[in-house]
């Protein structure tokens, strides 16, 4: 039987579990929402005990163990567990879709919204009894509430019989295409690699990575050198070779992932996009946006498509220059005669121009970042700013041996969290880095139970005898992933349902995005930078380098980003297959306005961005959180400027205002409580050498 604790017994999982265990804990779940329905407390008002805390209580076991699956799915994959999982997938997917459906249940949340005792106990005291009706409830539990009905609403309560089965069957089509375009995606990674025999061909790449090559290809008794699709492999090599023609093979195979014969996802995206459009119109929404942003803080789609535009056309100006002196710096190297820069050119030419420009050379700069100093002092910046303690677990039973346990405790010695690090790379792991929480603890008056996350990265293991050292960007990334780990274990949540990361899609990265800012300041630099042979801190004059770099061809990653963000909301706003044709071509359509180099028909890059069309779709529609978490984090951070990097009476202020309280309020009234005032554009486009009325030479 699968058993879903807080010290999970992951080694122990087998794929032979997971059916049996779904049945049970499916069978308890229905059984327990159909008690909700009925009132099993017999005849009187209802109260929070026996409706809200219930349903929560009666979903979360399962919840957690399908997170449990598909976590070991995408980092311990094999055959047998896909098929498991793939087993059990639509049925626990039509089950948690068809709970907003279930009239007896949406009869009982009404009854409860409309008693003169919601959010009471059940047996309360007569000093406990709240007068009114439920809009009198306060904090943590009023908020539920609405989430709760608003959701229902959103999820198809209020529709009639014929309306609801539709309903049903198109989130149960839309489980399975999104789950079949993610293994597609992983088998496409899994499957690709490029051998190269000829040393000479593999010109400019750095001698770390092509050991790195060289052991890749010893480990799987391939003679040569290995290069892949994996971030810590394609990056460096497109970044660093001279060769054109393995830049554009690697470029190629790239933006191809996932449009394999027989794994096409291009094929998937028309009819993903088909049912959301009708999702949204059978839920009374003129667009799929529009019904996943209505709950966030942007509020509708056009709201998010006037955000894009409006840092679009406050980039577009440096856009321009930059993608002009990119091409004048090709030809002042090679004459005028040089040709157009390609897509498989840009991070090329790019790093040669940086490195003419600022001479930072990203190897050198690479010594100071070994991964064990990283997280020591990653951890020392989580101590001074929140005042917690970060604690190495032994005896951890994880899914794979490289795998880390960590502890988080407060200042006074109570457990908040336990949590996983899972930071390199292996066959049978998705790509990318991310976190995950598996268990939101409850915090109530008479209860403490921590948390259990994780963080995962595709790190290239030590090398060479080397320590893994790490580019400044996979610095950035660790410190991204470790923010949201934090907003889960300094979460206080009243409601487990409204811990830690579970707020709105366009908050969420806040508390990610804000603690990149440290990987930029030399105070926090000196916590974890040291050259992985002598410990010595980054000197001044690379240091000035790293941060004279920091900015340059910043419009470039803007406009790539809002781009995406663009591509995402189209599609789910006004993209109709009879009217626009193929989605690929429409697309990237689109992202050619974005891009500095023209794209070739066969570039299809939604065939793999798993943001918006890869299991649970999280992002469909709200890729532009990332750009909108960065104008809050920016404004964020410039207290952090203002006041002290590591002053501990701010940190305290954002771990209670934000990282504490999860979604238990509105977003914009937890932001505005800390910050003081509405968020600004202006200290994002400033922190990107972005805010001037136009770019200078």
């Amino acid at each position: 039987m699968l058993r879903i604790t807080i010290d999970l017994r992951f080694d122990s999982i087998r794929p032979e579990h997971i059916e049996p265990a779904f049945r049970a804990l499916l069978a308890r779940a229905r059984g327990e929402i159909d008690g909700i329905a009925i009132g099993e407390r017999g005849a009187g008002e209802r109260c929070y005990e026996d409706t809200l805390g219930a349903l929560e209580s009666a979903i979360e076991p399962l919840e957690t163990a399908m997170a449990v699956v598909e976590h070991l799915g995408r980092v311990a994959s094999t055959p047998e567990l896909r098929a498991a999982h793939e087993a059990v997938q639509p049925e626990v997917s039509a089950f948690l879709a068809g709970i907003p459906l279930h009239e007896g249940l949406w009869r009982a949340l009404q009854a409860f919204a409309a008693t003169d005792r919601a959010g009471a106990r059940c047996e309360p005291e007569a000093s406990e009894r709240q007068e009114g009706p439920s809009h009198a409830l306060s904090g943590a539990r009023r908020r539920f509430l609405q989430k709760t009905m608003g959701d229902f609403r959103r999820r198809g309560a209020e529709l009639d019989g014929p309306g609801r089965r539709r309903l049903v069957a198109i989130d149960g089509e839309l489980a399975k295409l999104m789950s079949r375009y993610s293994r597609n995606l992983v088998e496409a990674r899994a499957t690709f690699e490029l051998v190269v025999r000829d040393r000479e061909l593999l010109g400019g790449l750095p001698e770390s990575e092509l050991a790195a090559a060289r052991d890749d290809a010893i480990a799987r008794g391939v003679d040569g050198y290995r290069l892949s699709l994996h971030a810590s492999s394609y990056l460096p090599a497109i970044t660093y070779l001279d060769d054109p023609r393995l830049r554009e093979t690697l470029w190629r195979s790239n933006h191809a992932r996932g449009t394999a014969d027989g794994a096409d996802n291009r094929v998937l995206i028309p009819r993903i996009l088909e049912l959301r459009r009708e999702k949204a119109r059978l839920l009374g929404f003129g667009s799929f946006a529009d019904l996943v942003l209505e709950e966030r803080m942007a509020g509708s789609g056009a709201a998010a498509r006037a955000f894009v535009q409006a840092l679009c056309e406050r980039t577009a100006p440096f856009f321009s220059n930059e993608v002009h002196s990119l091409q004048s710096f090709r030809e002042r190297l090679e004459g005028e005669g040089a040709p157009a820069i390609q897509p498989w050119d840009l991070a090329y030419f790019a790093e040669k121009q940086r490195r003419a420009l600022f001479g930072l050379d990203e190897e050198e700069l690479r010594a100071y970042f070994p991964l064990d100093r990283v997280l020591a002092g990653l951890f020392e910046l989580a101590h001074r700013l929140y005042g917690i303690r970060i604690e190495e677990r032994s005896g951890v039973r994880s899914w794979h041996p490289s795998v880390r346990g960590h502890s988080i405790r407060d200042g006074n010695g109570s457990l908040l969290c336990h949590f996983y690090t899972d930071l390199h790379l292996r066959d049978g792991k998705a790509g990318g880095a991310w976190m995950d929480g598996f268990i939101v603890g409850e915090h109530s008056a008479d209860r403490r139970a921590p948390h259990l996350g994780l963080i995962c990265a595709n790190l290239r293991p030590p090398s060479a005898g080397r320590p893994a050292l790490l580019r400044h960007a996979e610095v950035s990334m660790l410190f991204h992933e470790f923010g949201h780990l934090l907003h889960l274990a300094l979460s206080r949540p009243e409601v487990r349902s409204l811990g830690g990361t579970r707020v709105a899609r366009d908050f969420v990265e806040l508390p990610s995005q804000i603690m990149e800012n440290w990987c930029w300041e030399r105070e926090a630099l000196d916590l974890f930078a040291g050259h992985w042979e002598s410990g010595a801190p980054i000197p001044e004059p690379l240091f000035q380098k790293m941060i004279g770099a920091r900015t340059f061809r910043a419009a470039t990653t803007m406009m790539e980003q809002l781009g995406l963000s663009e591509v995402d909301l189209a599609l789910h706003t006004d993209y109709d297959a009879a009217k626009d044709g193929d989605a690929t071509t429409y697309a990237r359509h689109i992202l050619q306005r974005y891009t500095p180099a023209p794209l070739p028909a066969m570039s299809a890059r939604i065939a793999s961005f798993a943001h918006i069309f890869g299991d649970g779709g999280h992002y469909a529609a709200g890729y532009y959180s990332y750009k909108w978490a960065e104008v809050l984090d920016a404004d964020a951070f410039s207290r952090f400027r203002e006041e002290g990097l590591f002053n501990p009476a701010v940190g305290r202020a954002f771990r209670d205002e934000i990282l504490a309280k999860g979604g238990s309020a509105d977003p914009a009234l937890l932001f505005r409580a800390f910050r003081g005032r509405a968020p600004s554009l202006d200290p994002l486009l400033a922190s990107s050498s972005l805010l001037a009325d136009g770019p200078t030479s």
